[in-house]
């Protein structure tokens, strides 16, 4: 099984999972993994990490963007695995150990689920492990500066979970966004940059309120948690994205 990877830029690396990306950082022997997909993405996420030259062992940690299931699903494996440390906004900590869960309920995608694509969507994510238990055992708040290869700057942008953080990686001029801002979804019949469709946000309000955080980013790639690479200022993207929310 082959991941889907890109290379960005020089030690930049998008992988499309199942329906759901992440991102891994390289600077020499040493790799940042940026969220690991769905517990049924695993052998992906490992061949990903073999094809841009890696290894679980060589993973310095585990970046959450957030702790949805399908963006921590190995994280507690590579952790009690290869003793990768799982770092995340110190709000989305207790998310991550599943003190409690703030995502979507099979309820509110089933009263939804006239809507184009939500329940292909559906069948795929429950079959990939969307509703599994898969908390992260120990995960640690960001420290006060973080030290990790590709030099990624944590950003709060709260909204789709209260501790949503995207990462600024002002030397390459990469912004990877997570849920905060994407550029498609199999649930949207939208292309380009937008939010997720309001059913997926714990605060709809507050995710459009966090595309001001992105649009003042200095950067002219996005890397997003859905949907594929966009080429082009983080501050347009973000402009776009709101007006689509309107």
């Amino acid at each position: 099984m082959r991941a889907d990877v890109h290379q960005v830029a020089d030690g930049i690396y998008l992988v499309h999972g199942s329906n759901t990306n992440w991102v891994i950082l390289t600077e020499g022997d040493a790799a940042t993994l940026i969220d690991t997909g769905y517990p049924g993405d695993r052998k992906l996420v490992l061949d990903s990490l073999a094809q841009v030259g890696s290894s679980p062992e060589a993973v310095a940690a585990i970046l959450v963007t957030h702790a949805h299931n399908d963006h921590i699903g190995s994280a507690e494996y590579l952790r009690s695995t290869s003793g990768t440390p799982v770092l995340a906004h110190e709000a989305e900590v207790p998310h991550a150990r599943r003190d409690f869960l703030h995502q979507v309920s099979v309820g509110e995608v089933l009263k939804n689920g006239w809507r184009p694509g939500v329940l292909p969507w559906a069948v795929h994510a429950i079959r990939s492990g969307g509703t599994a238990q898969v908390p992260v055992t120990e995960p640690h708040p960001f420290p006060e500066s973080l030290d990790l290869p590709g030099g990624p700057v944590p950003v709060h942008t709260p909204g789709h979970t209260d501790g949503h953080c995207a990462f600024h990686l002002p030397d390459a001029g990469v912004v990877v966004s997570g849920d905060a801002l994407v550029s498609g979804h199999p649930t949207s019949r939208v292309k380009g940059p937008q939010l997720l469709p309001d059913m997926f946000h714990r605060e709809r309000a507050r995710a459009v309120t966090s595309l001001d955080l992105l649009e003042r980013l200095a950067a002219d790639v996005v890397l997003p948690g859905h949907g594929p690479v966009h080429h082009g200022s983080v501050r347009e993207a973000a402009r776009q994205a709101r007006e689509k929310a309107a």
